[in-house]
């Protein structure tokens, strides 16, 4: 189905990396009237046609003024951190994410876009691929993962109750942009981290763990998929990622370093010690999730949406690298730039 003219989409977390992304990949779409971001902390940054109002998921209760007329909200607001008090980003990523579905519904919005992962996949293969059918459980110890996969649920029940809102569930790999690399640097390395040991020869080797094998994609080749979704009779569910898999030896490549091969156990132990210790965010459970999580077949955002990503895994990657050596950001709270904590 072709796109109408003059459509009017909401975006929530607008601010972050798939927010600014998408954002500026809407603005430039002609078919797009206009742009109504919503973020805990309004920009400086603003591409065309964009308007901003300041929105907190965890404290605001009717999103309802925000969301009449729009002909699609794109639900893309999430909150990594605190990882020692899960209890706070499951009031912003699952109590906040129940106020938008409501709201949605009560606005009479026709389309729901929302930011799932593929953190929300059960275990899986690491030698093939999976469709979208491949089971949304997550790996429940891991904060993150059981917070994706319970708002599946939520979308599953949603659905039936809603059936005149068309849902979109995007399972998208691990989202890179170098505008958004401090920001990252920050949520899964910590402020300890520096940006420069991102550059070559800098560290002198890349552990090889076990079930270390990962997929990724390009922050903006995402947002593509986000705004064709909007033009596209489609519902369900879209596996996003690039090719190719990325592993210990890419990884090693880009940083001019060693492959050394590590024990699970031990390279898990020295993550919860740092994470104990409160030097690390990023969490020992959510390790174990990322060690587990199964490879994507895309195949049905390929043929359904016309999607095609412009850049590979590692020019994804690599772009993350650049971006923590250079401290780069862009001018919103989220994606700040800074090269040291």
């Amino acid at each position: 189905m072709s796109m109408e003219a003059g459509k009017r989409i909401v975006v929530t977390g607008a601010t972050g990396n798939v927010g600014t992304s998408v954002v500026a990949a809407l603005a430039d779409d002609p078919q797009i009237a206009s742009v109504l971001g919503l973020a805990r902390r309004l920009p400086g940054w603003s591409p065309p046609k964009t308007d901003w109002a300041s929105v907190d998921l965890a404290e605001d209760t009717d999103l309802v003024r925000y969301f009449e007329g729009a002909d699609a909200v794109i639900h893309l607001a999430w909150a990594f951190q605190p990882t020692h008090d899960p209890m706070r980003t499951w009031r912003t990523n699952v109590f906040g994410s129940l106020q938008v579905f409501r709201d949605v519904a009560s606005a009479g919005v026709p389309a729901l876009i929302h930011a799932s992962s593929v953190g929300a996949y059960s275990p899986g293969p690491k030698n093939r691929a999976v469709d979208e059918s491949w089971p949304t459980h997550g790996w429940p110890e891991a904060a993150y993962c059981r917070e994706k996969s319970y708002l599946e649920r939520v979308l599953d029940s949603f659905e039936v109750r809603n059936p005149g809102v068309r849902v979109v569930r995007m399972r998208p790999a691990f989202l890179f942009k170098e505008e958004s690399a401090s920001e990252q640097r920050r949520i899964f390395a910590g402020r300890f981290v520096p940006g420069q040991l991102a550059r070559a020869k800098a560290v002198p080797f890349v552990p090889d763990i076990e079930g270390l094998r990962f997929q990724a994609l390009h922050t903006d080749d995402a947002a593509q998929a986000y705004r064709l979704a909007i033009g596209h009779d489609v519902g369900g569910a879209f596996n996003l990622a690039a090719e190719p898999p990325i592993g210990a030896a890419e990884i090693a490549e880009l940083l001019d370093a060693r492959v050394v091969r590590v024990p699970r156990p031990a390279a898990r132990a020295l993550l919860a010690a740092g994470w104990n210790l409160r030097l690390v965010p990023a969490s020992p459970q959510l390790f174990d999730a990322v060690l587990r999580l199964p490879m994507l077949d895309c195949t049905r955002a390929r043929v359904e949406l016309g999607w095609h990503p412009q850049r590979s895994s590692l020019d994804a990657f690599d772009e993350l690298l650049r971006g923590m050596r250079r401290g780069a950001g862009l001018d919103t709270a989220p994606l700040a730039g800074r090269r040291t904590g």
